[in-house]
């Protein structure tokens, strides 16, 4: 069986690094498209040499919000009209994930700078395309991975905490997912076989947050970068990135999928819902009980929801769950490379327990 992974081409990260944008970006391309979300133009512009002796031109761009069809199409024709030659995302997962879309349309490079740890997306040839209400549509698997990342630990350290936590919750998932694919024999999202590699990254993805996820939380409420924070960062960002789409998805995606089908849920951020599927998992797969000690331990411990009102769905109906459920085991949903057949009633009662064991836990605090 052939086995494939995927990497970006170029990863740099640390306290600053985004004072190397100009320096590095001079390799791919001298016009640039700077896709920025507002928090991005309003406050951390200058942290980019726009005007340096790089040689690169910059022609900021505003995001409007969401990775939808309607954005992309609007960012390829601006992206015409200036004669882009790189494409630039500059902000959260759904402005990286439509900068990777843009230049996919146009066949041109990208780079990728995150403002924040929050997800996985920054390192994958993926973008997840929403609908402009807010609704997960579909993955778009993109040809390459990202020409360039660049991750700023200062700038993250100074984001709301929350942010990093999400990630967190994101990151958590990939050892589960990727060794069910192992399993399995599931492929990832090349469509051929994980590597030694793939699972040895989503191992010590699981092994790092563990380790070190309680004391970068901590540094991130200070504001302050420490050997703690790069780590953690590292694996939401790269060993995340790598371990699921090299490793493969399984049924926290899946079911992350599924809430976004309940507008209740779209407060909620995507490492959020992807812990609550997490927690689901767990049951759904018959994990053992020390393993279920350990892992809504470690979410207690960071700040990850461990029930469902957490994410918007206190006093959720049956018939609102099994929506979920029905949605997360769609014929083409990755819950399908888990090693055993699964059925939306299995999802909705998984779901329940999760939610009941939190809330169990929860009231003996």
């Amino acid at each position: 069986m052939i086995q494939t992974t995927l990497f970006p081409s170029r990863y740099v990260q640390g306290d600053g690094a985004v004072s190397r944008l100009g320096d590095e970006l001079s390799r791919l391309g001298r016009r640039a498209l700077l896709l920025a979300d507002p928090f991005a133009r309003e406050n951390l512009l200058d942290k980019i040499d726009l005007q340096g002796d790089h040689g690169v031109e910059f022609h900021v761009e505003a995001f409007g919000g969401e990775c939808s069809d309607p954005e992309i199409e609007r960012l390829v024709d601006v992206a015409r009209d200036q004669g882009t030659q790189v494409v630039v995302g500059f902000g959260g997962g759904k402005t990286l994930d439509t900068a990777k879309a843009v230049a996919h349309e146009l066949e041109i490079p990208v780079a990728i700078v995150p403002t924040i740890a929050s997800t996985d997306a920054p390192c994958s040839a993926l973008s997840v395309i929403y609908t402009p209400e807010g609704e997960m549509d579909r993955y778009l698997i993109l040809p390459r991975n990202p020409d360039l990342v660049v991750v700023d630990t200062g700038i993250i350290a100074q984001a709301p905490v929350r942010f990093l936590v999400a990630g967190i919750g994101d990151a958590l998932a990939t050892w589960f997912e990727a060794d069910a694919c192992r399993q399995s024999w599931a492929p990832n999202l090349s469509g051929d076989r994980g590597s030694v590699t793939a699972f040895a990254l989503a191992r010590l993805c699981y092994e790092t947050i563990l380790e070190y996820g309680s004391a970068a939380v901590v540094s991130c409420e200070e504001g302050v970068v420490t050997p703690a924070l790069e780590r953690v960062v590292e694996a939401n960002t790269l060993l995340s990135g790598l371990g699921f789409e090299s490793g493969g998805l399984g049924a926290a995606h899946a079911i992350h999928n599924g809430l976004t089908v309940l507008e209740a849920t779209h407060g909620a951020w995507h490492g959020e819902k992807v812990t609550i599927g997490v927690l689901a998992s767990l049951f759904l797969t018959d994990k053992d009980r020390d393993l279920l000690e350990e892992v809504y331990g470690f979410c207690e411990e960071v700040g990850l929801p461990t029930t469902l009102s957490e994410i918007g769905l206190d006093g959720v109906s049956d018939e609102d769950l099994m929506r979920v459920a029905e949605r997360a085991c769609a014929d083409d949903e990755t819950i399908h490379n888990e090693p055993m057949p699964i059925t939306p009633r299995a999802v909705l009662a998984a779901l329940r327990t999760a939610d009941a064991e939190g809330r169990r836990r929860l009231s003996e605090f």
